[in-house]
Protein backbone atom coordinates (compact mmCIF):
# COMPACT_ATOMS: atom_id res chain seq x y z
CA UNK A 1 0.00 0.00 0.00
CA UNK A 2 2.62 2.63 0.96
CA UNK A 3 4.33 1.57 -2.36
CA UNK A 4 1.55 2.62 -4.59
CA UNK A 5 0.93 6.01 -2.65
CA UNK A 6 4.73 6.49 -3.50
CA UNK A 7 4.00 5.28 -6.66
CA UNK A 8 0.73 7.79 -7.11
CA UNK A 9 2.52 10.73 -5.92
CA UNK A 10 5.61 10.39 -8.10
CA UNK A 11 3.23 10.03 -11.49
CA UNK A 12 1.44 13.13 -10.32
CA UNK A 13 4.52 14.74 -9.58
CA UNK A 14 6.17 13.94 -13.27
CA UNK A 15 2.29 15.10 -14.84
CA UNK A 16 2.24 18.54 -13.21
CA UNK A 17 5.78 18.65 -14.89
CA UNK A 18 4.61 17.80 -18.06
CA UNK A 19 1.88 20.61 -18.20
CA UNK A 20 3.69 23.71 -18.30
CA UNK A 21 2.16 25.45 -21.29
CA UNK A 22 4.19 26.28 -24.39
CA UNK A 23 5.30 30.08 -24.93
CA UNK A 24 2.67 32.37 -26.10
CA UNK A 25 4.37 33.95 -29.51
CA UNK A 26 2.98 37.37 -30.82
CA UNK A 27 3.83 39.05 -33.82
CA UNK A 28 3.21 42.56 -34.75
CA UNK A 29 3.66 44.68 -37.66
CA UNK A 30 6.18 47.65 -36.76
CA UNK A 31 4.88 51.19 -38.14
CA UNK A 32 7.77 51.86 -41.10
CA UNK A 33 6.89 48.00 -42.54
CA UNK A 34 3.37 49.19 -42.34
CA UNK A 35 3.28 52.03 -44.01
CA UNK A 36 5.91 50.49 -46.74
CA UNK A 37 2.38 47.49 -46.75
CA UNK A 38 0.24 49.88 -47.45
CA UNK A 39 2.33 51.60 -50.06
CA UNK A 40 4.54 49.53 -51.93
CA UNK A 41 4.49 45.58 -50.50
CA UNK A 42 0.46 45.32 -49.95
CA UNK A 43 -1.02 44.46 -46.75
CA UNK A 44 -1.86 41.03 -47.38
CA UNK A 45 1.47 40.12 -48.26
CA UNK A 46 3.35 41.65 -45.04
CA UNK A 47 0.11 40.00 -42.83
CA UNK A 48 0.84 36.90 -43.83
CA UNK A 49 4.85 37.24 -43.36
CA UNK A 50 3.92 38.53 -39.83
CA UNK A 51 2.20 34.92 -39.62
CA UNK A 52 5.05 32.80 -40.64
CA UNK A 53 7.26 34.67 -37.97
CA UNK A 54 4.63 33.55 -35.50
CA UNK A 55 4.15 30.25 -36.88
CA UNK A 56 8.17 29.47 -37.26
CA UNK A 57 9.09 30.67 -33.95
CA UNK A 58 5.86 28.63 -32.13
CA UNK A 59 7.35 25.57 -33.81
CA UNK A 60 10.76 25.47 -32.91
CA UNK A 61 9.79 26.71 -29.24
CA UNK A 62 7.31 23.45 -28.94
CA UNK A 63 10.58 21.48 -30.11
CA UNK A 64 12.83 22.44 -27.31
CA UNK A 65 9.98 23.30 -25.01
CA UNK A 66 11.99 26.73 -23.96
CA UNK A 67 10.29 29.68 -22.61
CA UNK A 68 7.32 27.31 -20.76
CA UNK A 69 4.78 29.42 -19.69
CA UNK A 70 6.35 32.49 -21.14
CA UNK A 71 5.86 34.92 -23.74
CA UNK A 72 7.51 36.03 -26.61
CA UNK A 73 6.24 39.13 -27.89
CA UNK A 74 7.67 40.28 -31.62
CA UNK A 75 7.83 43.17 -33.84
CA UNK A 76 8.64 43.01 -37.07
CA UNK A 77 10.06 46.69 -38.16
CA UNK A 78 11.46 45.36 -41.44
CA UNK A 79 11.03 43.19 -44.38
CA UNK A 80 12.74 43.51 -47.30
CA UNK A 81 11.22 40.50 -50.56
CA UNK A 82 13.91 38.99 -53.24
CA UNK A 83 10.93 39.34 -55.87
CA UNK A 84 8.38 41.53 -56.95
CA UNK A 85 5.13 41.60 -54.55
CA UNK A 86 1.67 41.32 -56.43
CA UNK A 87 0.76 45.13 -55.02
CA UNK A 88 4.39 45.90 -56.37
CA UNK A 89 3.66 44.23 -60.15
CA UNK A 90 0.15 45.28 -60.84
CA UNK A 91 1.44 49.49 -59.67
CA UNK A 92 5.18 49.08 -61.85
CA UNK A 93 3.82 47.82 -65.77
CA UNK A 94 6.10 45.59 -66.59
CA UNK A 95 7.44 44.52 -63.61
CA UNK A 96 8.63 40.65 -63.59
CA UNK A 97 8.85 37.67 -61.63
CA UNK A 98 11.90 36.91 -63.22
CA UNK A 99 13.47 40.46 -61.40
CA UNK A 100 15.04 39.93 -58.05
CA UNK A 101 17.51 41.38 -54.92
CA UNK A 102 18.56 40.59 -52.17
CA UNK A 103 16.18 40.50 -49.39
CA UNK A 104 15.95 39.62 -45.56
CA UNK A 105 14.49 41.32 -42.45
CA UNK A 106 14.70 42.58 -38.95
CA UNK A 107 12.77 41.40 -35.88
CA UNK A 108 12.31 43.35 -32.59
CA UNK A 109 10.77 42.25 -28.87
CA UNK A 110 11.30 40.32 -25.96
CA UNK A 111 10.43 37.24 -24.12
CA UNK A 112 9.23 37.36 -20.86
CA UNK A 113 9.84 33.98 -18.71
CA UNK A 114 7.64 32.43 -16.86
CA UNK A 115 9.05 34.01 -13.17
CA UNK A 116 8.94 37.67 -15.26
CA UNK A 117 12.04 38.39 -16.46
CA UNK A 118 12.58 40.33 -19.93
CA UNK A 119 14.97 39.44 -21.98
CA UNK A 120 15.10 42.19 -25.02
CA UNK A 121 15.55 40.33 -28.35
CA UNK A 122 16.37 42.19 -32.48
CA UNK A 123 17.54 39.98 -34.78
CA UNK A 124 18.26 41.14 -38.01
CA UNK A 125 19.67 39.20 -41.36
CA UNK A 126 19.64 40.23 -45.40
CA UNK A 127 21.85 38.89 -47.63
CA UNK A 128 24.69 40.68 -48.94
CA UNK A 129 25.83 38.73 -52.39
CA UNK A 130 23.59 38.90 -55.08
CA UNK A 131 24.87 35.65 -56.71
CA UNK A 132 23.93 34.12 -52.91
CA UNK A 133 20.21 34.95 -54.01
CA UNK A 134 18.66 32.08 -56.07
CA UNK A 135 15.76 33.11 -54.29
CA UNK A 136 12.89 30.99 -55.63
CA UNK A 137 10.10 33.10 -53.80
CA UNK A 138 8.98 36.92 -53.03
CA UNK A 139 10.00 36.70 -49.37
CA UNK A 140 12.89 33.78 -49.71
CA UNK A 141 15.26 35.57 -47.72
CA UNK A 142 12.87 37.16 -44.75
CA UNK A 143 11.78 33.31 -44.74
CA UNK A 144 15.05 32.26 -44.19
CA UNK A 145 15.96 34.81 -41.24
CA UNK A 146 12.71 33.86 -39.61
CA UNK A 147 13.89 29.95 -39.57
CA UNK A 148 17.32 31.54 -37.96
CA UNK A 149 15.91 33.73 -35.52
CA UNK A 150 13.26 31.04 -34.32
CA UNK A 151 16.19 28.13 -34.15
CA UNK A 152 18.80 30.52 -32.39
CA UNK A 153 15.86 31.80 -29.85
CA UNK A 154 14.61 27.92 -29.05
CA UNK A 155 18.24 26.94 -28.44
CA UNK A 156 19.16 29.34 -26.20
CA UNK A 157 21.59 31.41 -27.80
CA UNK A 158 22.37 34.96 -27.92
CA UNK A 159 19.33 36.70 -30.35
CA UNK A 160 20.24 40.50 -29.56
CA UNK A 161 22.38 42.08 -32.07
CA UNK A 162 24.78 44.76 -30.33
CA UNK A 163 24.73 48.26 -31.79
Amino acid sequence: MRTLAIATVALLASGAAAVAAPASVSVTVGPDLQEKAVKTYGVKDVDRLAQHLREDVQRELAKTGAYQDGRIELVLTDAVPNRPTFKQMSDTPGLSMQSFGIGGATIEGQAVAADGTVTPLRYRWYETDIRQTWANWIWSDAEYTFDRFARNLSEGRRVVARR
